[in-house]
């Protein structure tokens, strides 16, 4: 995620045109109004979304790269929830208790008034347990998995292998970007998090190993989508089947190694429990 936030920001940054002055007050007016509904503790999505779209209409009359709406918006949209998660499991506890005694005998809710209010109340303690943002990113999941990102990659992510084509597929540019997914992005992803825990401003989870971790910044190389999205904004025609190849050939490398070095791991680290376990036994016997 944090990736492709910061995919968005250099597009917002380096493919925009100069912004126009009006539409750009216009958009600030509607993010403005957005934090304001987050301030005011509006919890429904669709304002946010009616927003979002007024949003999206205005930075794309600016000349900016409209993808910096969804940055926005993302922001705008309120992430704390209304009870914490010890309160909504007492109370849903306390509920469903409540459910069980107001049973009438038939085992019917619909004729159970007693029942129907006590599954309300704990609708709405799961609704105030999550936060809007979080609701809005499982309701849109399915969409964008099995729609929008399928029919993205079908309609741009096509290559040529036979006959002709506008420009050489094997270039610098291939090369470059091929360079940046299998060494640039393991590297960093790597780089970055062991600083981040020598420094102790982060902690690896419990159970990840630090080779875990190297499998995991070799999947962090599969670039996709962003990398699409950024290839096309940035190459010309004659540039861009290059670019593509480059693409699918670094991230099909770095996707095959992240498996491979992950695989491993998992095995070395289940046959190490198992080891482990046995001794253990052999100790208590």
């Amino acid at each position: 995620i944090v990736d492709d936030m910061g995919a968005v920001v250099v597009i917002a940054l380096f493919y925009s045109e100069p912004p126009h002055l009006v539409p750009l007050a216009m958009a600030a007016a509607v993010f403005i109004g957005l934090l304001g509904l987050n301030r005011a503790g509006v919890r429904p999505i669709t304002p946010y979304l009616i927003g979002g779209l007024l949003l999206w209409i205005a930075i794309h009359e600016t000349g900016i790269h409209p993808t910096i709406a969804g940055v926005l918006l993302a922001l705008a949209i309120p992430s704390r929830t209304r009870i914490k998660a010890h309160e909504f499991s007492t109370r849903a506890r306390g509920l469903i208790a409540e459910f069980d005694e107001r049973e009438t005998g038939d085992l019917l809710v619909m004729t159970s008034k007693g029942q129907q209010e006590a599954l309300h109340a704990l609708e709405r303690a799961a609704e105030q347990v999550q936060a809007p943002l979080l609701r809005l990113e499982h309701g849109l999941q399915p969409l964008v998995q099995f729609l929008i990102m399928p029919l993205f990659a079908f309609a741009n992510a096509g290559v040529r292998l036979t006959g002709p084509v506008e420009g050489p597929l094997l270039t610098s540019v291939s090369a470059g970007i091929v360079a940046g997914l299998v060494i640039g992005k393991p590297l960093g992803i790597f780089g970055f998090s062991w600083l981040a825990v020598r420094l102790r401003l982060a902690a690896l989870p419990a159970g990840v190993t630090w080779r875990f971790m190297h499998g995991a910044a070799w999947l962090g190389g599969i670039g996709f989508t962003m990398s699409l999205f950024v290839a096309m904004l940035a190459f010309g025609p004659g540039l861009l089947p290059a670019a593509k190849t480059g693409i699918l050939v670094g991230s099909v490398t770095a996707g095959l190694v992240g498996w491979r070095l992950l695989s491993r791991e998992a095995r070395h680290s289940a046959e190490g429990r198992l080891e482990a376990a046995s001794g253990n036994e052999d100790a208590g016997r």
